[in-house]
């Protein structure tokens, strides 16, 4: 009964945090295994000196390269969609849940 009174994303706004600072993180880990993972790929395929390798591990580092950015722009899709439902919502709770998302340290 206590979230229906404050408001949904104003009640849960610690889950929120904790959210935002683990997509933070993720902005940064994701960077550097895409990195890691694609030297170590791409050396392996050329001290093998085979082009098809050479090949499949180029395309491998470009899905790595496509994940990584997906992943990256996760937090601005979901503000986007909380913008979205804030626009529908006379009390304005959700703008909290962006919040909290994009910049936890603000919430």
């Amino acid at each position: 009964m206590f979230l229906l009174e404050v408001g949904f994303c104003a009640g849960t706004k610690s889950i929120w945090a904790l959210v935002g600072k683990v997509l933070s993180v993720f902005k940064i880990v994701i960077p550097l295994l895409v990195i890691i993972f694609g030297m170590i790929d791409l050396g392996k395929a050329v001290v093998g000196s085979k082009d098809d390798e050479i090949k499949k591990a180029a395309k491998q580092l470009g899905m790595r390269i496509i994940a990584g950015i997906v992943i990256f722009f996760i937090p601005t899709l979901v503000g986007f969609a909380f913008s979205l439902a804030d626009g529908f919502n006379p009390d304005g709770d959700y703008s909290i849940c962006q919040t909290c998302i994009t910049d936890p340290d603000a919430c």
